[in-house]
């Protein structure tokens, strides 16, 4: 078999078993919409009916500077992982100076305040 083949086979187990999963687990219909996708009928909160979409895909990696570099899933999600880490610790940071910055406006207005009312006990 061609790695064409082997991989359409691979798929369509994973999906299989996806399928099997998602029907004795949820009690829903699972409607294939395409040879690598599913949409699952949904209700949300209030009882409308919605839609998720699974799409199942075999990567085969990619060409760089000429040379062929396999997909590898453990080194994605590293990635992925160290991406979100970064994004948290920006979050973080803002949040941190946005409160410095509140901290410091509400001293300000404190001492304007206090200087106000030292005015007008002046007088």
């Amino acid at each position: 078999m061609n790695k064409a083949t082997l991989e359409t086979n691979l798929r369509n187990e994973v999906m299989a078993a996806i399928a099997e999963f998602i029907t004795k687990q949820y009690e829903t219909d699972v409607l294939t919409v395409s040879a690598s996708e599913f949409a699952l009928p949904l209700l949300d909160a209030e009882g409308n009916e919605k839609y998720a979409l699974v799409k199942v895909s075999i990567p085969r990696g990619k060409r760089m500077d000429g040379t062929y570099e396999p997909y590898d899933g453990y080194a994605a999600a590293e990635e992925y992982r160290a991406e979100m880490d970064e994004k948290a610790a920006k979050k973080a940071a803002s949040a941190e100076k946005k409160a410095r910055e509140e901290a410091l406006r509400e001293q300000r207005r404190a001492l304007r305040q206090a200087k106000k009312a030292a005015q007008e006990s002046a007088e």
